[in-house]
Formats: structure tokens, sequence, C-alpha cells
């Protein structure tokens, strides 16, 4: 069996807030900002939220909200040694496994559906709707399930009662009761990985060849639905990376504490937090139509106006 680092007696050890606390802390709070007033910005104009396009790009900001809160607590948690009930940990473990899934699934649906858009544009009003949409989300969310629900099957086929009731330093190495299981999560992993990739690889080969053949207004287009693909490729390479990361740090925890805590930083700075800073750059500000709505909503917020008084 794996060691899960439990704590006897539910019993904390405190530590100094350091530089990197504080730094982490502020770049999720600029974040979620950000991200909070995109969402709102969504809400503003109808065209956003019947738009295939924008409520992708809204579902993926949601899910960045969530999986920062989450992620943030835990690693508050684990750095302050913050022991938790496993029943406890079991939720923060089943949103954030979702949410870790949900992000590069919604990518890869952006990615397809900017294929569907330039290369049968006779066809995307009718592929492309709200109700495909919503019914595209609600697909995107059960597929991002299914690896967290087979790790709760082997967890709870493996365990007791009882140990729901003991404390322990929330992570995902504890559920992780033998090395098979490891083994297995990985698996799951490794192939959403390659279905990703194959997907995204395909709708940028198409959207390629489309812009080769296109002239005029349709190649600046076709170029630009050829750079969100390839921005989209590389955010979703971090997300897919930040899938890898938990076997890092299953590895670095059987060395050192402190070890594990230094790894868990960087890999949450660069494969967490990074790719979530892109999808802002990627639609909010590079789309048109949604900067003018910024704007305006952001000319408009009662709490700006009161802070340029």
């Amino acid at each position: 069996m794996t060691n899960n680092g439990s704590l006897d007696g539910g019993k904390s050890f405190s530590r100094p807030i350091n530089d990197r606390v504080i730094f982490v802390q502020v770049l999720v709070a600029v974040l979620l900002s950000i991200n909070f007033v995109l969402i709102a910005t969504f809400f503003m104009k109808d065209t956003f939220y019947t738009n295939m396009r924008y409520i992708l790009f809204a579902n993926a900001l949601f899910s960045d909200c969530i999986n920062l809160i989450i992620t943030d607590l835990l690693l508050i948690f684990i750095y302050f040694s913050v022991p938790l009930q496993t029943w406890s940990c079991l939720i923060f473990f089943i949103v954030s496994s979702l949410y870790n899934y949900v992000t590069p699934l919604t990518l890869t649906a952006m990615s397809l559906e900017r294929y569907a858009a330039i290369c049968m544009p006779l066809h995307h009003g009718e592929l492309c709707t709200m109700s495909r949409a919503l019914q595209g989300i609600l697909t995107i969310h059960s597929i991002g399930f299914i690896p967290c629900l087979v790790t709760l099957i082997v967890f709870f086929s493996s365990t007791t009662f009882i140990f729901l009731k003991q404390y322990r330093i929330c992570s995902v190495e504890v559920f992780m009761l033998y090395r098979w299981q490891d083994h297995l999560r990985s698996a799951i992993s490794q192939f959403y990985f390659l279905i990703m990739c194959i997907i995204i690889a395909f709708s940028y080969v198409k959207i390629m060849k489309v812009a080769k053949a296109a002239s005029g207004e349709n190649k600046e287009s076709t170029q630009k639905g050829l750079r969100t693909v390839i921005l989209h490729a590389f955010q979703l390479l971090l997300c897919l990376i930040q899938l890898w990361t938990p076997f890092i740090e299953a590895a670095v925890l059987q060395i050192e504490l402190n070890l594990y805590l230094n790894v868990r930083y960087f890999n949450y700075i660069c494969f967490n937090l990074a790719p979530r800073s892109l999808s802002p750059l990627i639609y909010g500000l590079r789309d048109e139509a949604f900067v003018l709505a910024l704007k305006r909503f952001v000319l408009c917020c009662p709490f700006i106006k009161k802070l340029k008084l």
C-alpha cells in the first residue's frame, strides 16, 4: 500500500506566510477578478449566450474559476499542513478532478467549433446551435467525470467507513491505496491526452488546408481561426501536463515533504495558473465584439465609477 501521509489526531503544524504564498493569492485574485468580469460581460448581450462559440468560452471561464478556488484552497491546506477528514477531502477531490478535465475538454470542443465554422460554413449554423452547445457542455462534464468515477469506485471497494473519518493532509494521493491505482489513473489520463491531441491536430490540419486555399477576407478570417487553434493547442498542452503532475508529486512525496511542497508550488504556477490566464487572452481580448461589450461593461459598472470618484 502507498503512504498517504495521515496525521494522528487531526493536528496541524503552523508555517510562516512567505512571499510565495502571498504571490499565489494575489495572482489567483487577479485571475478570478478578470474571469468574473468576462463572465458578467458574457451575459450582457443575447448574441453571446445564444452563440456556441461564446457559450463554450463562458464554460471554460466558469471551469477555470472553480478550479482556481478549489486548488488554491487545497494548496493553502497543504502548505499549512491543515488536516481534513477524508470525507471532506473527498468532496474537494471530486470537484477538482472533474474541472481538471472539463477545461481541456472544453478547449477541444472550441477547436472543433472553429473547424466547423471555417471548414463547414454552410452547416455551421445548424451544427452549432445554443441547444447543441448546452448538450455539449453536459457531455463535457459527463466525460470529465469518468476518471473521477473510476477512482471513487476503486477507492470505495478497497476501504472502510472508518477510513473516511480519519484526518489526513488532503491530496489525491489519499485515495490511491495501491500502486496499481496510480497506474490506472495514469492510463486514463494518457488516453484522454491522446484523444484530445488527435482532435486538436485534426482541426489544425483541416483549417490549415482551407487557409492555403482561401483568399481576401476569407483568408484573414481563416488565418485568425488557425491562430486560435494554435493557442488552444498550447493552452491544452499546459492543461494536459497538469494531468500528469499528480504522478510526479506522488513520487516526490515519498522522498521528502518540503521537496514535495516546492514541486507542487512550481506545478501549480506553471500548469494550473498559466493555462487559465490564457482563456481571457485567446477569446476575451482577441474578439472585437466581446472587447466592445467588455469596454461598455467596465465603463457602466457602478463599482468602477465609484473607484474613479
